[in-house]
């Protein structure tokens, strides 16, 4: 039997193009807050454009960013192209990318005097609502608020070095008939946060793992504090 040479788990750099939609209100005041909206699994930016625009302030310029890896998924009209952020192989090149994307939106748009760095406000769904977190604790200084709706947290919280405990006001929210997590799970999720953040408030809603009417309601009520006079 012949001999080879196996060499594994080579790489080469490729350039990929990752899309966003941009909402810009009429006579808005620049430079103005901005609200990051990122989608769960299997969505895409329309959606999660969709759902920012019902509980953005008037004030507010929304980013809605799409994932990167896109596939098939089934609906009750057949099968649509959905998006992904990350799955459990080589997760921290997605996270690293989920960073680099929101922080390559936020330059571009302050560059163009558009928004206000100090006023970054990040709205994540499902999978996305761990993403944020990361990014929040990997870049405190950044976010004005965190809302996370449906979503778990790190599972790295208690043993990354580079998070940091962030000041921005959050609010999280969860249903008690979720599909994809348990209330034991989301309680476990929430007691963490309270314990580690300052300006932290969650609400369960009788709800399963989708944002409901009465979950837009709060998310708009709660942002309005960041709303221009």
């Amino acid at each position: 039997m012949n001999s080879a040479n196996v060499q594994q788990d080579l790489a080469i750099k490729a350039e990929i193009t990752l899309y966003y939609d941009l909402c810009i209100p009429e006579k808005v005041q620049t430079p103005a807050p901005l609200l990051l909206a990122v989608h769960g699994y299997g969505a895409h930016k329309r959606y999660m454009m969709r759902e920012a625009k019902l509980i953005a302030p008037k004030d507010f310029v929304i980013a809605s960013v799409q994932a990167p890896h896109q596939h098939f998924r089934q609906t009750p009209e057949g099968y649509r192209v959905g998006f992904g952020w990350l799955t459990d192989h080589r997760a921290e090149e997605s996270v690293a990318l989920h960073h680099k994307f929101l922080n390559d939106v936020i330059e571009k748009l302050s560059s163009e005097g558009l928004i206000d760095r100090g006023r970054i406000h990040l709205f994540g769904f499902s999978q996305a609502c761990a993403l944020n977190f990361r990014y929040a604790f990997t870049f405190p200084e950044v976010p004005a608020s965190v809302t996370g709706v449906c979503g778990g947290i790190p599972g790295d919280l208690d043993t990354n070095p580079i998070y940091k405990p962030f000041d921005a006001k959050t609010f999280y929210l969860y249903g008690d008939d979720d599909e994809f997590y348990t209330q034991e799970k989301f309680v476990a999720f929430d007691n963490k946060l309270k314990n580690m953040l300052r300006n932290y408030g969650s609400k369960q809603y009788s709800a399963t793992h989708t944002i409901t009417d009465r979950m837009r309601e709060d998310i708009k009520s709660f942002l309005k504090e960041f709303a221009s006079a």
